[in-house]
C-alpha cells in the first residue's frame, strides 16, 4: 500500500507542474522515479559473544535479548557465536539433525578451550541456541554457545553469577566435581552429594568415557557397557590394573546426558567410583591398587 501511495504523490506533483507551466530546475531530468536512492538490503540481526544474560535462553528472540556485562548478575553467558551456513530448511535445526550436531561439536570445542576444561567435569552446562523461527526465516543463520554455572550435578539448575566463566576450570576450581557421598535406593543413586575429598565420602569423579556412536534406545538398553567404560575411567585416574580383577576392587556410578544432548552430539559419560563396604578420606587420584585392594 505505502508503495501506491508514494506513486501517486510523484504524479501529482508531476501534474500540478504541468498545469502551472514550472520549468523543471536546473540539474534535474524531469523524472523523479529515478531519483530515489535504493533500500538497502535489510540488516540481519546478529547476537555478541562475551556477553552475559539474565535468564538462559533455548530460542534467541529478539525481543528477550538484554545482554549485560559479566561483572553484574546474569544466569547465562554466551562464550562464542557461530553461522549455520550450509542450513536449509524454512525452520531452525531441529534436535538431531545435522546441522544441530554440527553447532554443538563448535559449541563444545569453544567452550572447553575458552573454559579451560571440559565442561562435563564440573558444574557447568551448555546450550546451543538458535533463532527464533520468524528470525531463521528472515535469513538468521546464527548459533550462540551459552555456558552456565548449575546448582548441583542432580539438581542442574542455573545459578545466579556476577563474574565470568571464562578460564574458570584453568587449575582448580570449586566447580570440577570432586567427591561425594550418594544416597541410594537398590541400584539406583537418589542424589549425589558433594563432600571435600578430605570429609568422609564413598564416590568420586574420575573423568568422561565416550560411548560409541548408537542410537539412544541402544545406549539405555546396554548400561554394562556404560559401566565397563567408567571402569577403565577409574583404572586411568587411579593408577591401577585395568583387568578382570577392577571389578571387585571398585564400584561405578555413572551420568549419561540427556536424549536431546545425545541426539545432538554429546555422548560423553560423567564417571564416578563407588565403594560401598567403607568410606575414604581422601582422594584416590593416583593412589594405586593399595587405595583399591581387590575386596
Amino acid at each position: 500500500m505505502r508503495r501506491r501511495w508514494l506513486t501517486g504523490v510523484a504524479l501529482g506533483v508531476v501534474v500540478a507542474l504541468a498545469a502551472t507551466g514550472c520549468t523543471r530546475p536546473a540539474g534535474t531530468d524531469g523524472d523523479l522515479v529515478d531519483d530515489w536512492a535504493s533500500m538497502a538490503a535489510p540488516a540481519v540481526f546478529t547476537p555478541d559473544s562475551g556477553v552475559c544474560h539474565g535468564q538462559p535462553q533455548e530460542v534467541g528472540y529478539l525481543s528477550a535479548y538484554a545482554p549485560v556485562d559479566c561483572a553484574q548478575p546474569h544466569r547465562a553467558e554466551t562464550l562464542h557465536v557461530g553461522a549455520l551456513t550450509d542450513a536449509t530448511g524454512a525452520r531452525p535445526p531441529a534436535v538431531g539433525s545435522k546441522a544441530m550436531r554440527t553447532a554443538f561439536g563448535e559449541c563444545d570445542r569453544q567452550a572447553r578451550t575458552t573454559l579451560g576444561g571440559d565442561w562435563r567435569g564440573a558444574r557447568i552446562g551448555l546450550t546451543v541456541v538458535l533463532p527464533s523461527p520468524q528470525a531463521w526465516t528472515g535469513g538468521a543463520r546464527w548459533f550462540r554457545c551459552d555456558v552456565h554455572e548449575l546448582r548441583t550435578l542432580d539438581t542442574p539448575v542455573p545459578v545466579r553469577r556476577t563474574a565470568s566463566l571464562a578460564g574458570e576450570l584453568d587449575g582448580s576450581s570449586p566447580l570440577r566435581h570432586g567427591c561425594f557421598n550418594a544416597r541410594t535406593e537398590g541400584d539406583e543413586v537418589i542424589e549425589m552429594i558433594a563432600v571435600r575429598c578430605t570429609a568422609r565420602h564413598r564416590a568420586e569423579f574420575v573423568g568422561l568415557w565416550r560411548a560409541p556412536k548408537s542410537s539412544w534406545s541402544e545406549f539405555l538398553a546396554k548400561p554394562a557397557r556404560a559401566h565397563s567404560g567408567c571402569r577403565s575411567a577409574v583404572a586411568r585416574y587411579a593408577k591401577v590394573p585395568d583387568d578382570g580383577n577392577l571389578q571387585y576392587r571398585v564400584g561405578t556410578i555413572f551420568y549419561h546426558p540427556s536424549e536431546g544432548e545425545w541426539r545432538s552430539g554429546n555422548r560423553s559419560v560423567q564417571c564416578f567410583l563407588w565403594i560401598s563396604d567403607r568410606t575414604l578420606t581422601r582422594s584416590v587420584k593416583g593412589a594405586g591398587t593399595r587405595a583399591l585392594p581387590i575386596g
